[in-house]
């Protein structure tokens, strides 16, 4: 019986993970209500989404050192330049990592951390309008290169959140009472991969970061919020503000792979980097419709491993303001027998 009992408690454990709490089926309504607001908003996606790779395309180095862009009212030739990107965000957990404390207004979040540079380009467009969504507040952090995350450098990337939490405080962590505020595991005041910025008057705004390195049953992955009505306290961190929307972003497997491969990703061995397609949030967000993963292209238009520019558009509902919520990032993934 103490056999059974260890073996269910590790069980729990393991789907549970980095960010507990219950797990519920996406609403059909709602889920209906967003693909309608994402397909009429679809158009207006593509030409935002196509101002900016153009815009990107002009700042390209020449790749043969003597060929310069010219930038037309034709869209740039991206195969991945479709109207259908926009990401009407679910409510999604914001993680055990998030620390408003260490959160400061800038958009050079690198500090001292090494590793591939990767530049984030966010459009945030409201989706009862389908109009850019100008001076919103996007918030993001990220864990570095070897899967901590600043603020708790303290805490062990290669064990599950629910075990750090356990030695921590003799209780567990569990589906039915979540997590709660645990802040208060936070070790130190770095700041590194932390930031927030608003967006301008075209509803896009920029972060200039390394690319993201994995922890413990997690696949690679940013974290993001966007607040309205925001003001900054005198420290620069978030005096007050609304959040409108959470959620994780991703990245395709063969990105992941070929910047893993690199220095100082490729040191991280000590446990196996989860794909995206078996990450528990990225499941939650696809299954309500959300396109998660961010569009890439080399930042020098060329080459993975020297830098990534990913881009992302953001269906912002200013109508529904939220306080964040627990998602199980690791739900059963349906088999072929079972209903979606």
């Amino acid at each position: 019986m103490k056999s059974l009992l260890l073996t269910s408690v590790f069980f729990l454990a393991s789907i549970i993970e980095a960010h507990p709490g219950p797990h519920s089926q996406p609403d059909p309504v709602q889920l209906a209500r967003r693909g309608a607001l994402a397909k009429r908003c679809s158009d207006s996606v593509g030409l935002m989404k196509r101002n900016r790779h153009a815009m990107r395309r002009r700042d390209l180095p020449p790749s043969d050192g003597t060929t310069t862009y010219t930038i037309t009212a034709d869209a740039p030739k991206y195969d991945f330049l479709k109207n259908d990107t926009c990401i009407l965000t679910p409510e999604t957990s914001t993680g055990p990592y998030v620390y408003p404390r260490s959160q400061t207004l800038r958009q050079d979040l690198v500090e001292d951390q090494l590793g591939v540079p990767f530049v984030m380009d966010i459009g945030l467009m409201d989706i009862h309008t389908c109009e850019p969504l100008t001076n919103a507040l996007v918030d993001i952090w990220h864990c570095n290169a070897s899967g901590s995350y600043s603020s708790f450098t303290g805490l062990n990337p290669d064990v599950t959140f629910p075990e750090q939490y356990f030695d921590s405080t003799g209780e567990e962590i569990n589906a039915d009472n979540g997590m709660g505020d645990v802040s208060f595991l936070a070790t130190d005041d770095t700041t590194w991969l932390r930031g927030m910025w608003p967006t301008d008057e075209n509803g896009v705004t920029s972060f200039t970061s390394i690319f993201p390195g994995f922890y413990t049953n997690r696949a690679i992955h940013v974290h993001v919020q966007v607040h309205t009505n925001w003001s900054v306290t005198a420290n620069g961190t978030i005096g007050a503000g609304k959040t409108v929307n959470t959620g994780q972003l991703f990245f395709n497997e063969d990105v992941a792979t070929e910047v893993m491969a690199v220095p100082p990703y490729a040191s991280h061995t000590q446990i196996p980097r989860k794909p995206v397609a078996e990450d528990g949030v990225y499941y939650a967000e696809a299954s309500t419709g959300a396109m998660a993963i961010m569009d890439t292209e080399p930042l020098d238009g060329q080459d993975y491993k020297n830098g990534v520019l990913g881009y992302i558009t953001l269906g912002v509902d200013t109508t529904e303001i939220h306080n964040g919520t627990t998602e199980n990032p690791n739900p059963p993934i349906p088999t072929s027998g079972d209903s979606a």
